[in-house]
């Protein structure tokens, strides 16, 4: 099931279904649910499931996912992203204690205001990252 629901979900993108993609979508998406991995971690994933796949082509075949649009990339600092694979706008908590990643409830959340954005742009996207650590 895993592997028809990841070729499928490549489908959905116009991703050419190559071994290693299909692979890695089953990882992601395999099971049915949402989740936030590491380029590190699906990694880890692939070789613990006996797959033969560089990291470098984990960070390549994340980018093809993000710019098929059926992940986002989700940056908590400048040495660490996230790859989501629920893909509609909503906030997320960074757990600092353990290095994790989860969704916020969006219904919680409220913007009253936004700074005046430069003449001539767009609003694109706001992403939302709320930094959570032991007290």
């Amino acid at each position: 099931i895993g592997l028809e629901r990841g070729t499928a979900w490549l489908a959905k993108g116009g991703v050419r279904p190559t071994k290693q993609r299909v692979t890695l979508a089953a990882l992601l998406v395999g099971d049915g649910h949402d989740r936030h991995v590491t380029a590190e971690g699906l990694y880890a994933a692939a070789l613990a499931g006996g797959e033969k796949v560089s990291l470098a082509t984990v960070y390549n075949t994340l980018r093809t996912f993000c710019d098929a649009e059926l992940i986002q990339e989700i940056t908590v600092d400048v040495s660490k992203s996230y790859f989501d694979t629920r893909i509609d706008d909503h906030p997320h908590f960074y757990w600092e204690d353990d290095n994790t990643l989860t969704d916020a409830p969006a219904e919680e959340l409220e913007i009253s205001r936004l700074p005046k954005i430069p003449e001539g742009t767009e609003i694109s996207k706001i992403d939302v990252v709320i930094r959570l650590r032991k007290a």
